[in-house]
């Protein structure tokens, strides 16, 4: 019997990429468990990272390509899969021109860098620039407006003294933090908390502001306001290091928190307390929430607002406030392409500011352009008909497609759709590089993440896959490595941690660089080497170069228009990644169904009671899902948890041409909706969504038991993009 081997590798679950324990045996990974020494999770997981080997050896895992014939789906070979995929976009690209075929990642090469680095190469070598992923709608905003304000990506630390969770729920989405939490209130660190649902960690907080959805820059300003009125800012912080702060002085003089008391929900005096606990505080951070204040009508502004009150405060650089933590160096991946990428004309800033470009396109404009713009779409590690806005629209635009392709590990609502489907590799059954990114709390380290156990069925990694199909397509010389560990080794090239010393020297991974407080020269890389209050960036393409409030397009403000109610999509689960791990059984059973949220007051005023099903509709669409009533929700207000298929997806709520006017985001957290409890009759068409996946062998057009979302839309035209919003009063919902 073979003896027992521990590997130290990480988890890709999410974004984090904790260090693990791997025990193998007989070629089985037998059990996981957290990496002591790893100093982002040190030794600890999640219920997800737990349960990794229930996902990785689920029974629902894709075994063998599958293409779709008039019967369903049929078990073909890897040759002719490829040879198929191939002769089909051959085709495409001699009548069309290379320009059809778009590209979607799943990740952003934060948790796996390869298979983002090898689709953009892919892409790149087949002559398209349309590369897409979940940084789209996820954290490119943030990353480019800070790029803005400070030249760079200051991010916050684990450890602070103030903790601003604006938007942001560690104990559902941030495992990390709340362990970093833990440990630093219970050594005296303050805790603010600022969101429309009273997360438990309020309970232990200093203040818990409760506030509308959607308006948080309005309250940002109102902060500024109350920090230059009261001259609380750090004056010789912003003289030595900003510019524009004397044209912020006047810009913020009308935002009084009064006039954001109207707008908000919260009152002006918690607003004033605020900003004087943040001011007063050296080693303060606001952590923003995954996507919370992106994706609102004011998103690139909201998180300018968020920049510019860290810098008037002096928390920049300073331990536990925003801290520009190094990148290490890795081999490029990628390829020039000619072309600007879908949406990079209609949202410059998305594409590019002062020459410096990113390969994303803007993934709402993707069902708009089927298939004139786009005939072919290739998805790897990515389920964007649950994950993308408008499901309706990107199902009706994807079945336009000449030819859709998905890689992945299991039949997700996207690959239904596709032509051709073709199983992959878990984290356990490839090489890579475990990165912990800025995103991560500044934590500068690296580990090697190794093949535990060979693939499963015939599962192919994207390196292996995107390798045979450039063969195919003329593409070979770009893809000349022969291994995933030559490409590893590639990437790992420039970073100071090649490939064997992080394999045999330490496996447990180590710091590529140190990470250093205070001001230097060429800290801030914008064109003044100076943080940018002001904003020529902005100005030059026609928007505010100071933060400003818009009101969200879909507003009670504006007239509810047969929805009366606030809809906020994407509250997350401390059990799932988006629309992954709800095959898990030990996950599914701590969660074992999608629930709606409404306050007490809303029920009462629907007649909804706990545990009812109900519609949700919006002029998009309608799901149907249990009610749970709770007094820790706003009133007048709906949460949707989103990643859910079927019936249950919240995206089918949301619209892809409801976009922020800067960067291109969708409004996913301020739009407007209607709820109506269900006739018993009506209960009884819900699905089971506990039931087990795709049956592969009949090609059955259903998974877990779940029938694709119907498309439910209205002749209600949609509302162009108003300008900024001006000051506003109106009573507050019912």
């Amino acid at each position: 019997m073979e003896e027992r081997k521990q590997i130290l590798t990480d988890c890709t679950l999410c974004y984090h990429s904790c260090g693990c324990r791997v025990f193998v045996e007989n070629g089985r990974a037998v059990k996981v468990e957290g990496l002591e020494s790893h100093p982002l999770n040190r030794g600890e997981l999640c219920p997800k990272g737990e349960h990794a080997l229930e996902h990785i050896y689920s029974p629902d895992r894709l075994k063998y390509p599958l293409k779709r014939t008039k019967g369903g789906f049929r078990r073909i070979g890897w040759d002719q899969a490829l040879d198929e995929i191939a002769e089909r976009l051959n085709r495409l690209r001699d009548e069309f021109g290379p320009q059809i075929l778009g590209v979607f990642s799943g990740s952003i090469g934060v948790e796996n860098m390869e298979m983002a680095g090898l689709t953009q190469r892919f892409k790149a070598s087949f002559g398209s620039p349309n590369f897409f992923s979940v940084e789209s709608v996820c954290y490119r905003m943030r990353i480019r407006t800070r790029q803005i304000t400070f030249g760079k990506y200051p991010i916050e630390e684990l450890d602070s003294k103030l903790y601003i969770l604006w938007g942001h729920n560690p104990d559902a989405s941030d495992f990390p933090l709340k362990l970093a939490l833990e440990r630093n209130l219970a050594k005296g660190a303050k805790l603010v908390v600022i969101d429309p649902r009273r997360i438990p960690l309020a309970d232990r907080a200093e203040m818990y502001l409760r506030i509308r959805p959607g308006t948080d820059g309005a309250m940002a300003l109102a902060m500024m306001n109350v920090i230059i009125t009261e001259k609380l800012y750090d004056k010789p912080f912003i003289d030595a290091h900003a510019v524009g702060f004397d044209r912020l002085v006047e810009h913020v003089s009308p935002y009084t928190p009064e006039w954001a008391e109207e707008i908000t929900w919260v009152p002006a005096g918690d607003i004033r307390k605020l900003a004087r606990l943040f001011a007063g505080t050296r080693g303060a951070s606001i952590y923003q929430g995954t996507c919370t204040q992106d994706q609102t009508a004011n998103g690139t502004q909201n998180s300018r607002a968020f920049s510019i009150l860290q810098t008037i405060t002096g928390n920049i650089n300073v331990p536990g406030g925003w801290v520009v933590s190094p990148r290490s160096r890795f081999g490029d991946v990628g390829l020039e392409v000619e072309g600007t990428p879908l949406g990079g004309d209609e949202y410059p800033l998305f594409f590019e500011v002062w020459g410096r470009k990113s390969p994303y396109g803007v993934v709402t404009m993707v069902p708009e352009s089927i298939p004139d713009k786009l005939k072919a779409f290739y998805v790897v590690g990515g389920n964007p008909l649950v994950s993308m806005p408008d499901s309706n629209a990107f199902r009706e635009a994807f079945r336009k497609l000449d030819l859709l392709v998905v890689h992945d590990m299991f039949m997700t609502e996207t690959a239904r759709e596709a032509h051709y489907v073709l199983p992959a590799c878990s984290h356990l059954e490839k090489w890579g590089v475990a990165y912990t990114y800025n995103v991560c709390h500044a934590l500068p380290y690296l580990m090697l993440r190794k093949k535990c156990i060979e693939p499963l069925h015939e599962s192919r990694s994207e390196w292996k896959v995107y390798t045979e199909l450039a063969v195919r397509l003329g593409m070979g010389k770009d893809f000349p490595w022969k291994s995933e560990e030559e490409l590893v080794s590639f990437e790992l090239g420039p970073s100071g941690l090649p490939f064997q010393y992080l394999l045999n020297e330490k496996p447990e991974g180590d710091f590529y660089l140190e990470k250093q407080y205070g001001t230097r020269e060429g800290l801030f890389r914008t064109p003044t080497r100076k943080i940018e209050i002001y904003s020529d960036a902005l100005e030059k393409v026609g928007f505010n170069p100071l933060p400003d409030y818009r009101e969200p397009e879909r507003s009670p403000l504006r007239g509810r228009n047969g929805f009366p109610l606030i809809l906020s999509t994407g509250h997350r689960n401390y059990f799932f990644t988006h629309s992954q791990h709800r095959n898990v059984e030990p996950l599914r059973e701590q969660s074992p169904e999608p629930e709606a949220e409404i306050g007490p007051e809303t029920a009462v005023r629907f007649g909804i009671e706990d545990g009812e099903v109900a519609a949700v509709e919006t002029n998009r669409g309608k799901i149907r899902m249990k009610v749970r009533v709770v007094p820790s929700v706003s009133e007048g207000v709906v949460f949707v948890p989103h990643g859910w298929p079927g019936e249950a997806n919240a995206n089918l709520l949301t619209d892809a041409r409801c976009r922020e006017p800067i960067l291109g985001y969708p409004d996913m957290k301020s739009l407007m909706c209607a709820i109506r409890k269900l006739p018993r009759k009506e209960e009884q068409k819900i699905i089971n969504l506990s039931q087990r996946g795709l049956d592969h062998e009949n090609g059955r057009r259903d998974i877990g038991g779940i029938r694709e979302g119907r498309s439910l839309q209205t002749s209600e035209p949609v509302p162009s993009v108003p300008g900024p919003a001006q000051p506003v009063h109106a009573n507050r919902l019912g």
